[in-house]
């Protein structure tokens, strides 16, 4: 007897009708089948979904103008910003951190090297690492912590619509320098001579800024005079304070900016050598020495800035997300200093302070 096999292809249609019969070699129950086709097709689909999902964790760009070190208070209030929002380095995102040691080369070098990196949304702490990422970018997302008037600087269009791809947190650390000089007139009422020390590198110049002109303002309100000296490192600063001596100037404002942020054991080293009563635009300058602080809550404006990555992340353009200014501001003064001094805070400041340090 011969025996004749009739091949053919199987349609999915054979093998529904044949419920188990041996089509191509083995027994398929319906139940199986269906198990195995769902199975491969979830299968299948997963390697490209676990890819999308790893894409989709965000990276965050975040450019200090100073040193992560000077920093650290700041960049780890960001980073509570951002948990309190339920975003978690290392898990849900990413954070790239950077320090420009207050200097432009590094500060436009990791500009371009965060650019590079693909971030999705950029952090920029301080004027200087913004005027650095606004010159590598013009399409990256940039939430910035500005230090002066950012409409006046050109950073953006105007405080309600910033357009672009710049929005954040307008600081106003330089223009509460006449509010710095009531406070230290109140301290050394008899001061009648202020120094005032800024890292600015031409005086002709800088007497048309508008920091100059409130400093006047309030000197001219105040019946005192004003020393104005350039230094921005420390053979500069050494003789700042040389010429200090010399035309005996009895009180010192230290305009913020962030050379004097690594400088700043330097400039309290001479403050307390000269027991000359001075004051500051950031708290860490107390908390090492200095007489006292005035200024924005830098630690809070930080974390505002989480709000701002987080609308972003959310689908919330820059340009429509309007830029704040600082709300809560901080005096802080350092007892222990104001007596190796020999001088005595009215109770009325004291009272004022929102913090002491004994």
């Amino acid at each position: 007897m011969t025996i004749v096999s009739e091949q053919r292809a199987v349609s999915s249609t054979d093998v529904g009708a044949t419920h188990g019969k041996n089509v191509i070699g083995f027994t398929l129950s319906p139940l199986l089948y269906a198990l195995c086709s769902v199975g491969a097709v979830l299968f299948a689909l997963s390697f490209p979904a676990q890819s999308q999902q790893l894409r989709k964790v965000p990276r965050i760009g975040l450019l200090m103008s100073s040193s992560t070190t000077e920093t650290a208070p700041f960049i780890e209030a960001f980073r509570q910003g951002m948990r309190e929002l339920g975003y978690v380095d290392g898990k849900n995102i990413i954070l790239e951190i950077r320090g420009g040691e207050a200097r432009p080369d590094r500060l436009a070098h990791l500009a371009s090297e965060l650019t590079g990196l693909k971030v999705d949304i950029i952090v920029a702490g301080g004027s200087s690492a913004v005027h650095a990422f606004k010159e590598a970018t013009s399409t990256i997302p940039i939430v910035m912590r500005y230090d002066a008037d950012p409409v006046r600087r050109g950073v953006i269009s105007s405080l309600a619509h910033p357009g672009g791809n710049i929005t954040g947190l307008a600081s106003i650390t330089t223009e509460l320098n006449g509010k710095r000089s009531e406070l230290l007139a109140e301290v050394v009422p008899e001061a009648k001579r202020i120094a005032v020390l800024t890292a600015q590198t031409d005086q002709t110049r800088y007497m048309t800024t508008q920091t100059y002109k409130e400093l006047e303002a309030a000197a001219q309100a105040l019946g005192v005079k004003l020393q104005i000296l350039l230094a921005r490192d420390p053979a500069t600063i050494d003789n700042a304070f040389l010429a200090i001596n010399k035309e005996r100037a009895q009180a010192l404002i230290v305009i913020p900016s962030a050379a004097y942020l690594r400088l700043r054991e330097h400039i309290i080293k001479h403050a307390a050598k000269n027991r000359l009563p001075a004051i500051y635009f950031q708290p860490i300058f107390v908390e090492n020495g200095g007489l006292m602080s005035y200024g924005p809550d830098f630690a809070d404006e930080f974390r505002r800035l989480a709000v701002y990555v987080d609308k972003i992340l959310k689908g919330a353009k820059p340009a429509d997300l309007p830029v704040e200014q600082p709300t809560k501001f901080e005096l802080v003064i350092n007892l222990k200093t104001a007596n190796e001094m020999g001088l005595t805070i009215p109770p009325h400041v004291l009272a004022r302070a929102n913090r002491v340090i004994k």
